[in-house]
């Protein structure tokens, strides 16, 4: 009987130690594979693709809410709304599926101002602007005689001035 006990024993301790290996293993493929979307995630940032925006894609956000097209906005806001309240706590629905709906409706809004800015931008950018015209020259100044005098007056004093302080300096 002790000999069916160990026996038993054996193969239970073997068990565990193929399923804590195997599990180890898997950790390590799953880790790799995170490390290697990490880095297409930052490769492909550079090149302009499909992020995920709050871990999620826009593919994914299409299939969450049945969209094929982005253009319909009608069809997007009539997915989100049944998909949002069919899921609400109080229907019996899942908070965890509700969030991922709305998740999905803020990626594609998302999308769809990236798109309109980027629009814009090309709009601004292809209308060609006009050059714009220099500043009015500032009107001349009033040449009254009074003004004139007041002018010559203070050329003649200040041309005084400077030749007593010349003579000055001679002596």
């Amino acid at each position: 009987m002790a000999k069916h006990f160990a026996k038993i024993l054996v193969y239970g301790a073997q068990s565990v130690g193929r399923a804590f290996v195997k599990a180890v293993r898997q950790e390590i493929d799953a880790s790799r594979a995170a490390a290697q979307q990490h880095r297409a995630n930052r490769l492909s940032k550079a090149k302009g693709h499909d992020l995920a925006v709050k871990g999620m894609t826009l593919h994914e956000a299409q299939q969450i809410l049945n969209v094929k097209d982005l253009s319909n906005l009608a069809e997007i806001r009539a997915n989100y709304e049944h998909l949002f309240r069919a899921n609400e706590k109080a229907a019996g629905g899942s908070l965890y599926i509700q969030s991922k709906v709305f998740r999905a409706k803020e990626r594609i809004d998302r999308e769809l101002q990236s798109r309109l800015e980027t629009a814009i931008n090309q709009t601004q950018s292809a209308t060609p602007t006009s050059p714009t015209p220099p500043p009015p020259s500032p009107p001349p100044p009033a040449t009254s005689p009074a003004a004139a005098a007041a002018a010559t007056a203070t050329a003649t004093a200040t041309t005084a001035e400077r030749a007593t302080a010349t003579k000055a300096n001679r002596a």
